[in-house]
């Protein structure tokens, strides 16, 4: 995961599901740390940030824009 950067922090899944499918369709590599350690013990990731969205850092600007772009759609809310 060499030049891999953390640009947001999720607490729970459900709340970027969405945005797998939308990196998928853009072809941007992605990570998210921690996910399967918070799916175990919720509680103690929650206090150490939560779920890390890691991609490579020549991906940092486009990732930032599907990420503002999706929050700024309300038809895409999660409720």
């Amino acid at each position: 995961m060499k030049d891999f950067i953390t640009v947001a922090f999720f607490t729970y899944p459900s709340e970027y599901v969405v945005l797998k499918m939308l990196f998928q369709q853009e072809e941007i590599d992605y990570f998210f740390k921690n996910e399967t350690s918070f799916s175990i013990l919720p509680i103690t990731f929650c206090g150490k940030g939560g779920i890390e969205l890691q991609v490579h850092k020549n991906d940092k600007e486009k990732v930032l824009k599907i990420i503002s772009d999706f929050e700024s759609d309300a038809s895409l809310n999660i409720v």
